[in-house]
């Protein structure tokens, strides 16, 4: 075989069905190679076999697929019941063209590898200024490369892979002259980290994630993303590649999200989505990868915020503030933007970046033009408000005349349809949150403002309130029937099933109402009229202050982990609303 058809092997994950209008198919066998003239259909049959063959082979190493293609020919109302009897009985009988890779296989493959390798460099150093010279000794060393793929099918063998350098010296590659080496390399690495190969072998997996680790493969993939052109096919392919390949990574260990990041990812990610480059699957895989990275880290989110990610996130979204994603692609590529942005908004650093840099007149603007990005908008609203550090955001929402907006939404939530992702429970819990902080948070005139809107026509808020309380509490009890019905699991101890029972409690209705409910209870405690509306309407509705009285006292006890100082003083501000209630 000489070196173009080496190149144009590739290995392939599952047998690829071949055409039957394909007209330069010509299946390797006996009945081929004697047939000269027979009809359309006889030569339909002859594929058929091939498949079969192709699917048994496929079979052989990997599971049951020549059952999958066995069952396919049953099935096949074009066949005879001979025919289908012929086939089987060739399915079951072809031996299979190629042998799994094995230990003395390996070997062989890694001592062929080494030595085109250093080859490939001596011809490069020899003929620096003739290329083509070393050509057909880089096309050698991109094959045995192609082969090494092999190795991802037997992840038994990944400590000899190690063992051997075998890694060491195809990471070296990456930094390789040719692109096309080093994107290969990427192609190979992308399937020996594959997250189900890894799930084979414990003892694979821990030696290749650990020599990764030593080798800094983070650092290595991003000095090759810099140097990639993306405006080439196959160089584009490699900057996904190599984004699957620290995707296999991070959720084959987590350490990888912090290492990744600290190696230069994060930055080169932000660099990448403030190209003015069109949209396009990479630009996604960005997001996607950028998301993963500031989820659960918080150095990571300080990182972000140091390095401006806060400014970049708000310039890509301010492309949605009138104008719609143009495909479902994109639609993705937005929400995960927003996500991001409600991830780095943990950090308390990131809100005052935030709040710097316009983010809050940005989502402002979008709720106000009723594009699908009001509904990310809305979360990031309700992040960059909560809790203590919500404060500067709370009172500059107020400035910038955002009870104008909030409001309305607050009083008639949107029907949802396929433009308008978040559902109205999703909502619902978004603008009870914002308001709740607002009412926590603001202080002086601008808390004045807030508390003004409850008296307005006619105290329709008010209304508005009681309305939603009883829809969630309502919610609430069903969840608890349901929770009181279902068996005791003995494997789960007491604290554990009432954690769980508490969550569920929360996803199903609690969580919102304990927002509702601490917007009623403030708003009640700073006017007589309120409060008496507030007790006219339970009356009527046949409902009981003491249901909402105890739905806070669970509420002040359940403020989870964070500052003590803060959980004691809000603990006492939630007690003292309800005894005045």
């Amino acid at each position: 075989m000489d070196i173009g058809e080496l190149l144009a092997f590739k290995p392939e994950q599952t047998p690829k069905r071949p055409h039957e209008d394909d007209e330069d198919f010509e299946p390797e066998t006996t009945a081929g190679k004697r047939g000269g003239g027979g009809s359309d259909e006889k030569a339909k049959r002859i594929r058929r076999i091939a498949e079969a063959k192709e699917t048994a082979n496929y079979g052989k190493q990997g599971s049951s697929s020549s059952t999958t293609a066995s069952n396919a020919f049953e099935l096949d109302p074009e066949l005879t019941e001979e025919e289908r009897l012929n086939i089987m009985r060739y399915v079951e009988n072809e031996e299979t063209d190629g042998d799994v890779l094995d230990e003395q296989g390996l070997k062989k493959l890694i001592l062929v590898f080494e030595k085109r390798n250093l080859k490939n460099q001596e011809m490069r150093i020899k003929f620096v200024e003739n290329p083509e010279k070393f050509m057909d000794s880089e096309l050698e060393l991109h094959t045995v490369i192609q082969e090494l793929k092999g190795v991802a099918t037997v992840p038994d063998l990944y400590p000899l892979l190690v063992e051997l350098h075998g890694l060491h010296s195809l990471l070296e590659l990456l930094a390789h002259q040719n692109t096309d080496i080093a994107v290969a390399i990427v192609d190979l690495l992308q399937e020996v980290t594959d997250v189900d190969i890894l799930g084979e072998s414990q003892e694979g997996a821990q030696a290749l994630i650990e020599a990764l680790r030593k080798e800094q493969i983070c650092a290595l993939l991003v000095q090759n993303l810099e140097r990639l052109n993306e405006q080439v096919k196959e160089e584009a392919d490699g900057v996904h590649n190599t984004l699957a390949i620290v995707e296999n990574l991070t959720e084959i260990d987590g350490e990888f999200v912090r290492e990744a990041a600290e190696q230069g990812l994060l930055a080169w990610l932000l660099k990448r989505l403030k190209g003015k480059t069109p949209f396009d699957p990479n630009k996604l895989y960005c997001s996607e990868i950028l998301s993963i990275l500031i989820q659960t880290e918080n150095d990571n989110r300080l990182l972000l915020g140091s390095i401006e990610g806060v400014d970049v996130l708000l310039q890509q979204l301010a492309v949605y503030k009138r104008h719609d994603p143009a495909s479902n692609e994109e639609q993705e590529y937005m929400q995960n933007l927003f996500n991001c942005l409600c991830s780095a908004l943990m950090a308390k650093e990131n809100r005052d970046r935030f709040l710097n840099g316009e983010g809050l007149q940005l989502m402002n603007l979008m709720l106000r033009e009723k594009k699908m990005s009001r509904n990310g908008s809305l979360k990031v609203l309700d992040h960059a408000m909560a809790g203590p550090d919500g404060r500067d955001n709370c009172n500059k929402f107020v400035e910038i005349l955002g009870l104008r907006t909030i409001f309305p939404l607050f009083m008639k939530t949107p029907k949802r349809n396929k433009l308008r992702l978040l559902s109205a429970d999703e909502h619902e819990e978004h603008v009870s949150s914002v308001i709740a902080s607002m009412l926590r948070n603001c202080k002086g005139t601008h808390r004045q403002r807030m508390l003004s809107k409850f008296s307005e026509n006619d105290y329709e808020k008010v209304d508005r309130l009681l309305e939603l309380h009883l829809k969630y509490l309502a919610k609430v009890e069903a969840i608890d029937k349901e929770i009181d019905q279902q068996p005791t699991d003995p494997s789960i101890d007491e604290d554990e099933e009432a954690e769980n029972n508490y969550i569920k409690r929360l996803t199903g209705g609690l969580f919102t109402l304990q927002r509702i409910d601490y917007i009623l209870l403030e708003v009640s405690s700073t006017s007589e009229t309120v409060k008496q509306r507030v007790l006219q309407i339970l009356n009527l509705r046949g409902a009981s202050m003491k249901t909402i009285r105890s739905i806070m006292r669970e509420y002040a006890g359940n403020l989870g982990d964070g500052d003590t100082d803060w959980r004691q003083q809000e603990q006492t501000h939630i007690l003292s609303l309800v005894d005045r209630f």
